[in-house]
Formats: C-alpha cells, structure tokens, sequence
C-alpha cells in the first residue's frame, strides 16, 4: 500500500509540469539569491567599516533582497495553483472511483467525504513540499561550501553538528507517521458517524436518544486526541531541540570565527557572513515542520489509493437487445441479503414484491436493476446478462425510483430530466403522471423554480423522483417502495398514469401494502432473503403468513 500511495504522489508532482518547472526555477533563484546574501552584506559592512564607497555593495545587497522577496511571491502563487489543480484531479479521480463501486462501496458516506475533502488537500499539497525540501537541501548544502570556502575550519566546527540534526529529523518523521495516519483515520470515523447522525436526526429526536447518540458519534474522541497528543508531543520535541541545536552550533562558529578575526584571517563583515551561513546550513532542522507535511501527504495518499486499489466491476461491452422487458434471476446470492434466488419476472407485466423488514426486497429489485451485481448468480435482461451490458445503455431502458430519492440539479425541471434527455414537454407530461405538476406549477418560477429553496415534503420528493423515473421513459421500471409516502387514493391514480404514460413496460414494485399487491398481475413474497411463493395477491392471500405481511401479525399455530 505504501509504494502505491508513493507512486500516487509521483504522479501528483508531474501532474502539472510547467508550473513544476517554473517552480523548480523560481526556488533554485531563491536559493541562490538567499546564498549570496551574506556575502553581499559582508562586502557592504567591510566596505562601510573601511570607509570606501558603498554604493556598489548595497546595491547589490538591495537587489538580492528585492529578487528573494519576488521569486518568494512568484513560488506562493505558483504553489497555490498546483496544489488547487492536484487537489482537483484527485478528487476527480476518487469520486470516478467511488461512483464506479456503486452500491458495492464499503466506505462509509462520512468517511468517503473526509477522503474527498481532507486527504485530497493533503496530498495535493506534495509538489510544493518536496521543492521546498529540495530548496532546503540545496541551501544547507551551498551554505557549507561557501563557509568552507571562506574557512574550512568553520566549515568543519558546522559539520560536527550535522549527525545531530539528520538524527532529529529522522526520529521526528518516524515518531510522526503513525500518529498522523491514525488522526486521519478517526477523523474519517468521525465524519461517517457524524453524518449518520444528521441523516437520522427526526428518529433520534423522536426516541428522546440525543445524549446518547452523542456518546455514540464522539466516542472516537479519546483515540482521536491520543493521536493528536502524540503529533504534538512529537512537534514540541523538535521545536526545543532544535531550538537548543541552532544557536548552540552559531555559538561554536561565532567562537570559531572570532579566533579568525584575531589571527587576522578574517573581517568583521566575513564573521557577520559566517552566522549567515550556519543559519542557512540549519534549514533543514528548521524546515522539519515539512517533514511532519510530507509524512500526512503519504498518509492521505495511502488513504485515498484504499479506495482506488477496491475492485470495481468492469464495465459490459454488449449492447441491450430488443424486448418487452422480461428479467431473470438465476441462483442468485446477494451476501447478508438473497440466498440462491431464481425468478423470472415477465416483460411487460406488473410485478410487486413483498415481504417483512429485512426479508432482501430493495437488493431483490437492486439486483434486478443491475444496481447490485450479485456474489453468485447472473441477472438477465430480456435473456442478456445484465453484467455484459454497456452501463449507459442498461440505465437508458431500466428506470429506478426509491423510497428517499436524492434529487440533484439546479432547478425542479433539471432534478425531473436528471440523467435523461427529456425535454420541458417530456419532464412535465412525467411529472403529471407522478401526480406533482399541479405542486411544480404554483412555485414562483415553475419548473425554473430553484431546488435549494424549495422545500418538499417526503410525499412531494418522493413523487418527483417518480416523475425522474418516468421521464426515462425506460422499458423496465423499477420503484422501491417509491410511493410509501403517497396515500391510497394518489398512489392508485399514479398507477393508472404510468399505465397511460408508458402501456406495455415492465413494472416492478417494492410495496407494503396490500391494496398495491391486489393491482399488480403477480406477487413475489419473500422471507429471510429467499422467494417463498410466487403467484397472484388473491391466491396468496389465503395463507395466513402471507396475511401476516400486511398486518404484521401471525401466531405460532399459523405459521
């Protein structure tokens, strides 16, 4: 997982490469700049204290100033850009993945934001840390030349502290890695339960249960500040021995070079020259901090390569054939859900599915919607396996509609022909037969009337998610529990539209009334996640636990 997260970052860093470049160019101007500075302001002192002219010095002093403030604002603007731009195409990237996996994601909703959000950032974030880095080697490296070079004995007093500062860097980024990936997993806990719970406020205030479901969500607390704790003890030991390491190796220079001034070998500007060049020689030590930057980069990258090393299905390459619609299901096995389910549910007929809470109804319909692909088991569309079927085609001739429908687009027109390519006289005949358009109609703008403030009821955005369904215009339409918040009379006549909208195609429909099951030309009951009849609602009804469905009651005698 490791060297796939690091290849993940390679590929990050050369995503942009002109910007790359500019900012590799920038960055070797601002080491060079910052090496010569000493010297400049050597050459000025000395110049100053000689009483020669200073004009030349001090300008050159002014313009490597000016340069290394520039080169700073052009590397600011250049790193905000690739950062912005990597963060994008992961996210792009991450998402492509997520809705590949479909309804197979084992990634919680709040832990897959945390991913999209948080680790993205992190990770697209490398380019700039690993030119800082590289900036920060380059300089510590030119620092000592340069002092050898003016000195070798000074260089030579600098070096004795370097197995001191590489020791700390590398106790600090091994410290650090394991405390970062572990804030950054329970933050994903955090976020999914987070949004569990705001998903599921009305039934936690109904049950009077609000502590402890607050309990629940924070109880990833304790491990989360543990981490926490951990990166910042780590942080505060590289702060004060860094902080001690720093002017204890100036102090041995500055002793070193005031022999030298002594001797004679060297000037006051050169001593002033000398400690510029020990602080640039310690950027490593001081840019530790990126190593701590760099170490999350590789944990957000190992944390987003999780979800695009999970299998998703391939793609079919076949094209739907011709037909009225039927489905078929043989041996299939959902896990947790179906156990070895064979259907056959016929074109063109109305087909409702019924069953107790738990009994596999939604990964029945799922299945046979090609939402779901079984663990064992084909699903068949008008005798072509669903698997082996181009997805845009698949989605063009099956329709779904749920129970709780995510309604996406800018406007109510755009959240009805969402995915289609219904037009306003298409969109508004379906909603018509969802038995919505006299809701649409009365809103300020009508069908242009934004979806984020209109508000709707369960009833009304179940019914707008039917009309998404119908406006498919699909040869199979599939409706899991679509109409649950509908009352009888509404539901029955949105029957009779969708019978009048779209004659002939195949309807199947999750129901938990029996009024549905009575209109429907056959009845799947199923128990446990396994089909236990098939027949009409009034050759079923005979039985007492098929009874027992609708009334949610059965005693041990009729079972």
């Amino acid at each position: 997982m490791a060297g796939s997260a690091d290849r993940l970052l390679v590929s990050v860093t050369m995503l942009d490469r002109p910007r790359l470049i500019a900012l590799i160019f920038s960055a070797l101007a601002g080491t060079a700049a910052g090496l010569l500075l000493p010297g400049a302001l050597a050459a000025a002192v000395d110049a100053v204290v000689a009483g020669r002219p200073s004009f030349p010095e001090v300008s050159w002093l002014l313009l490597l100033g000016f340069t290394e403030i520039a080169v700073g604002l052009i590397g600011g603007i250049l790193t905000a850009r690739m950062t912005a731009s990597a963060t994008a195409w992961l996210r792009r990237k991450l998402a492509d993945r997520y809705l590949a996996l479909g309804t197979r994601s084992t990634f919680a909703d709040g832990d897959a934001i945390s991913r999209l959000t948080g680790d993205c950032t992190g990770a697209g974030l490398v380019a700039s840390v690993v030119v800082q880095l590289g900036s920060s080697t380059l300089i510590s490296g030119g620092a000592v030349v340069l002092l050898a070079l003016m000195d070798w004995r000074l260089a030579l007093v600098f070096l004795g502290s370097i197995p001191f500062a590489l020791m700390l860097a590398r106790t600090h980024l091994r410290n650090t890695a394991d405390d970062v990936l572990t804030y950054q997993e329970v933050s994903g806990e955090l976020a999914a339960r987070m949004v569990d719970a705001v998903a599921g406020l009305r039934t936690i205030a109904a049950s009077g249960t609000a502590d402890r479901e607050a309990e629940r969500v924070l109880r990833p607390l304790p491990k989360l500040s543990l981490a926490g704790r951990g990166m910042w003890r780590t942080q505060a030991r590289m702060v004060w021995r860094s902080g001690l390491l720093l002017p204890a190796v100036e102090l041995a220079v500055l002793a070193a070079a005031g022999f030298g001034v002594l001797e004679g070998r060297l000037s006051v500007g050169q001593v002033l020259a000398a400690l510029g060049y020990v602080a640039l020689g310690m950027a490593m030590v001081t840019q530790i901090p990126l190593l701590t930057t760099l170490s999350r980069a590789r944990s957000c990258a190992r944390r987003i390569t999780e979800v695009l090393g999970s299998p998703a299905p391939e793609p079919g390459k076949l094209g739907v054939v011709p037909g009225r619609g039927t489905l078929e299901l043989r041996g299939v096995t959902v896990e947790g859900a179906l156990r070895e389910v064979d259907l056959v549910v016929r074109g063109g007929r109305f087909t409702a599915v019924v069953g107790r809470s738990g009994s596999g109804k939604s990964a029945l319909v799922n299945v046979l919607g090609g939402l779901l692909i079984p663990d064992e088991g084909t699903a068949v569309l008008d005798g072509r396996p669903l698997e082996d079927l181009r997805p845009h085609e698949l989605r063009a001739v099956v329709g779904f509609a749920f129970e709780r429908p995510a309604l996406l687009g800018s406007t109510i027109g755009d959240a009805v022909g969402y995915g289609s390519w219904a037009g306003e006289a298409a969109v508004r005949a379906a909603c018509q037969s969802a038995q919505v358009d006299d809701l649409i109609v009365r809103l300020p703008n009508g069908y242009r009337t934004p979806l984020s403030e209109t508000p709707l009821s369960g009833g009304e955005a179940q019914r707008i998610g039917l009309a998404r369904a119908i406006a498919h215009a699909p040869r199979v339409l599939i409706l899991d529990d679509a109409t649950a918040s509908l009352d009888t009379v509404t539901e029955a006549a949105v029957e009779e539209a969708i019978e009048r909208t779209l004659p002939g195609r195949t309807r199947v429909v999750v129901t938990h009334r029996a009024a549905t099951a009575a209109r429907a030309d056959a009845v799947v009951w199923l128990e446990s996640g396994r089909i236990r009849a098939v027949g009409t609602h009034e050759e079923l009804w005979r039985k007492p636990a098929y009874r027992a469905v609708f009334t949610g009651s059965l005693g041990a005698e009729e079972r």
